[in-house]
């Protein structure tokens, strides 16, 4: 049976984030994997994100793309999960998932791509410079157990997949508060599924972990 809930992705891209999100919301959904030189560019898929990037899902007909919007979504439409942010977490829980999704980010690609910002230039930027922004993300994982406080959210797993593709790469330092925060992270079920998944596990063993 087909379900109402489509992934589009390819296991060497940010759609190891959406699975990620996917499984930890426990819905059904379907996966559809892409190649970037042909299906990735092709019009069927162009239809759904013009863009022709991954991840996308199509849920009930509707199209959801970014993959920070992908997680708020989820959380939001499969309620039963507690995903979604408690009132008290609403604050820290946005601020942190569109800190990522937008300096944060924008800082480490500039880096990895070596594009320095000016002083005269960090205001533009967004994120200032790459220090105060590793420091500012640094600094809140550094306080709470989780980037809204003491509950796993679906902020974290943005969040977090950030962190661990930046630290695995060597993008941002490996301090200890970021290692002690990608651990938690790394020991949740559904990150091992959604790993095995993509690395084309065809069974999962869950003593093996």
């Amino acid at each position: 049976m087909t379900a109402d809930l489509t992934l589009y992705t390819n296991p060497q891209s940010r759609g190891r984030i959406a699975r990620w999100m996917l499984e930890e919301t426990g819905a059904a959904y379907d996966a559809v994997v892409l190649d970037y030189r042909t299906t990735m560019v092709a019009d069927d898929y162009r239809a759904i994100n013009p863009m022709m990037k991954v991840p996308a899902i199509v849920h009930g007909g509707r199209v959801v793309t970014e993959t920070a919007a992908i997680c708020a979504y989820l959380a939001e439409v499969f309620p039963d999960a507690e995903l979604a942010p408690l009132p008290s977490e609403r604050a820290a829980y946005y601020r942190w998932l569109f800190f990522a999704a937008g300096p944060l980010e924008a800082a480490v690609t500039n880096k990895a791509f070596g594009v320095t910002v000016t002083p005269d230039q960090q205001r533009m930027a967004g994120y200032g410079d790459f220090d105060r922004a590793i420091g500012v993300i640094g600094d809140a994982v550094a306080h709470s157990r989780y980037i809204a406080g003491d509950r796993f959210t679906a902020a974290d797993v943005y969040v977090g997949s950030q962190m661990m593709w930046f630290t695995q790469f060597g993008l941002i330092p490996k301090t200890d508060a970021i290692m002690a925060y990608i651990g938690r992270l790394h020991d949740r079920p559904a990150h091992r599924r959604a790993t095995a998944l993509d690395d084309g596990v065809d069974e999962i063993q869950t003593d093996a972990f």
